[in-house]
């Protein structure tokens, strides 16, 4: 941790990815829209003041103003650009030199009676060296202008954004005859000139002219491209005026994916009070640990004299046991947020932009892919989609996801699609186990329905406290939960059909038919009535969990994206389960699931359907367009899935252990991804260690998965106990529960009204 400001490294320092992508060192650099660049720059007066490079700059900047803007009008003159919708005036002042007039001009500034400019950018040299051939008495000259400049610039710097704009260098070969005494080594003079004067009388530390140096690392990958050696490409240009925009808007906009000159959020009083609560139970599991220590030295086994036999101690009390497992949780879960917070709210590690390349997806799946095979084992049982296969379904799906997400692959159209196939897969099994479940056991009492509430939510719930985000930022979570209550609803509603009573009368199978054709109903008069859809999730407290950045439609996209799914998945169960009551399936040890002639038939066809879906989905043209077909046809890869998976006895038989284990704790891996591998919320990447991608993404990712197993016991022990049995405690800890959330969303108003 070298401390200071992300903004030095943003104006000093950083890499390119691939060719055009500019990393800055230790902070991601957002991309600004011209909608969002007027919002920063409302009613602002920027200037830019020098030569012709800084007029590039110039009209690279206004372009992300008005991208219609083009480059016209006197080069060697003062040129005014101005959005009347948004009062933003950008000039650029022609001075192609440091000297008395540019002096004079940047003095009329710091008089009190003229309006100062809210940014100014200046710079300039290579004129200087070209009029004066190159010579030592030109530099002199250059040297006692900026000194008498720069205490002026810094008296601006208190009130405004003044930026020194180095000289980037040349590509000497490409240098016209007029321009060839514009050499490097002249250009480092000068440079090296201004950062030694610069800032050297300043008095007041904060108020500095900010020296843009990183143009001379972007200049030096790309100056070879230039048209003329002396001015950079358009490419290069363009970088430079985004480092500008996130240099003073980040502060102002506070994107999510521009971490840069962002200062670190204050703590919430939600956050504060979790502090509190996380900190008293680490004390509280210390003093109750010192106290169970000194208790058992106390009451240790003593070998009885006379029989030399051992006296074991008194059983414990159940009570404190369950105190004791309660702060125990509660300390490691406390330590694990802290760790949680440091990586993705305070400013302690770096955090990097995404950069997709084929390798970076395609390589890691074919090795884990290899890991996956190699550790091959017996299942216990060989129903179809038997436990130990599917979760080793849910493991594979979430490697190649969180594989997905670090690579930045959402830009390949192709690879976007069929991870949208994989999270419908994933509702798919929701719609399957839960189905099942009520089906066979007939179990609809309160104890499953809270069980399964808080293993979904438990997690996300506490990172909504600690991390200060809205319930609908983790959007899959809200996913299973909603579709979890609706499987709920349908088959616990009257008449509760399940399997021990359809067996005694075939018509209760039309009605739990009729049940579903009914969902089905309501899922498509959801899906194209937003204003229905909107309303239902837009009461109060509705509102508090499913809005996001004041509106439900990001919850209402979510939920669209693959409205079918789930119902698809209970209609399976339904069929899948009949068939096998019916005994129309071969589930034994080697045994094909059909005859072998409808066998190869299924297979045959599952293959084909695998290969058209990819061939369209590389085919697609936009993700909207592709969006709106998601819905219809990604139940065909899933289940062709499930076929290839399942009908021939061997492949049925075996299971991969690798992604079993990871499977079963996929929802963990899924949540924490967000802060501890990623970054700012995702849209960037955690740095542990600079300098060493590989290292770093495989100390992370150790670090990561520890974590998620953790939690997912964590979460487990702390089900026993706030979820218990009985339902007379049980009715206890729910109403205990309620007030927790009433608490909650008081504290939440209050924030909310601070904030306003």
């Amino acid at each position: 941790f070298k401390g200071g400001d992300t903004c030095e490294y943003l104006l000093s320092s950083g890499r390119f990815l691939g060719e055009k992508v500019w990393q800055p060192h230790s902070c991601m650099m957002h991309k600004y829209k011209n909608s969002e660049a007027k919002n920063c720059l409302l009613d602002k007066h920027i200037v830019f003041i020098g030569d012709s490079r800084i007029r590039q700059l110039f009209y690279s900047f206004i372009k992300l103003i008005n991208p219609q803007v083009k480059e016209e009008g006197n080069k060697h003159g003062n040129i005014l650009f101005e959005d009347k919708s948004a009062s933003i005036k950008v000039d650029f002042l022609w001075y192609p030199e440091v000297n008395g007039s540019m002096r004079q001009r940047i003095k009329s500034w710091t008089e009190s009676s003229v309006a100062k400019p809210h940014i100014i950018v200046a710079g300039a040299a290579t004129w200087s060296i070209k009029i004066h051939n190159g010579s030592n008495e030109a530099l002199t000259q250059y040297k006692i202008n900026i000194t008498s400049i720069a205490p002026l610039l810094e008296k601006l710097a208190q009130s405004s954004d003044v930026y020194w704009v180095l000289q980037d260098p040349v590509y000497e070969d490409l240098l016209s005859e007029s321009r060839k005494m514009i050499t490097n080594e002249k250009i480092d003079a000068y440079n090296e000139a201004a950062l030694r004067i610069l800032n050297s009388s300043s008095r007041n530390s904060r108020a500095k002219v900010k020296v843009f140096s990183v143009s001379k690392l972007i200049a030096q990958e790309t100056i070879m491209k230039s048209a003329d050696g002396l001015h950079l490409p358009e490419s290069s240009r363009d970088t430079n005026a985004m480092i500008l925009m996130n240099v003073y808007c980040n502060k102002i906009m506070k994107p999510i994916d521009g971490s840069c000159c962002q200062p670190q959020p204050p703590l919430t009083l939600i956050q504060k009070l979790a502090f509190c609560f996380f900190t008293l139970s680490i004390l509280g599991y210390l003093i109750l640990s010192l106290i169970h220590r000194n208790n058992y030295r106390k009451n240790k086994a003593c070998t009885d004299l006379e029989s030399g036999e051992e006296k074991k101690p008194a059983s414990s009390n159940p009570n404190g046991s369950t105190l004791e497992m309660l702060l125990h949780s509660f300390c490691k879960l406390g330590l694990i947020m802290t760790y949680f917070y440091l990586c993705d709210r305070a400013n302690l590690f770096m955090k990097e932009n995404k950069f997709y390349t084929h390798s970076s997806f395609f390589i890691p799946i074919i090795y884990i892919l290899v890991l996956g095979v190699f550790y091959t084992e017996n299942t216990k049982e060989t129903k179809v989609l038997n436990r130990e296969q599917t979760d080793e379904w849910k493991g594979w799906m979430q490697l190649v996801i969180l594989i997905y997400h670090i690579s930045g692959a959402s830009t390949f159209l192709p690879v976007y699609m069929h991870i949208r196939v994989l999270v419908a897969a994933y509702l798919f099994q929701t719609g399957y186990g839960h189905f099942s479940y009520f089906w066979i056991k007939g179990d609809f009492g309160v104890y499953r329905v809270c069980q399964v509430l808080f293993r979904l939510n438990f997690l996300v719930v506490v990172l909504c406290i600690v991390m200060d985000r809205p319930y609908q930022f983790y959007y899959f979570v809200p996913l299973v939960t909603v579709w979890f209550m609706i499987i709920y609803v349908t088959l616990a509603l009257w008449p509760q059909i399940v399997q021990k009573k359809a067996n005694g009368n075939c018509l209760w199978h039309f009605g739990l038919l009729l049940k579903l054709i009914c969902l089905l109903t309501c899922i498509y008069f959801l899906s194209y009535s937003q204003g229905a859809f909107e309303k239902i999730f837009s009461f109060w407290p509705l509102s508090k969990c499913f809005e996001l950045n004041g509106n439900v439609y990001e919850w209402w996209f979510r939920w669209k994206l693959d409205r079918y799914v789930v119902f698809h998945g209970m209609l399976f169960a339904f069929i899948y389960l009949a068939l096998q009551k019916g005994q129309m399936i071969s589930e034994g040890k080697g045994d094909p699931l059909f005859s072998s002639r409808v066998s190869n038939v299924l297979l045959f066809i599952s293959i084909v359907s695998f290969l058209i879906y990819s061939i369209w989905a590389s085919s697609c043209k936009n993700k909207t367009e592709c969006n709106e077909l998601h819905p219809s046809v990604s139940v065909v890869q899933i289940l062709a899935f499930i076929l290839i998976r399942n009908i021939p006895g061997y492949i049925r038989s075996v299971y991969s252990s690798f992604f079993a284990w990871f499977g079963k704790i996929s929802l963990e891996l899924f949540i924490c991804q967000y802060h501890i591998w990623l970054a700012a919320d995702t849209k960037g990447i955690l740095v542990l260690i600079p300098g060493y991608p590989m290292f770093n993404v495989l100390v992370s990712t150790f670090i990561f998965v520890c974590v998620a197993h953790e939690i997912s016991q964590i979460t487990n022990d702390l089900a026993q106990i706030v979820v218990p049995k009985d339902n007379s405690t049980l009715l206890k800890r729910l109403l205990c529960i309620a007030g927790f959330f009433s608490g909650l969303l008081l504290f939440s108003a209050m924030q909310d009204q601070s904030r306003h």
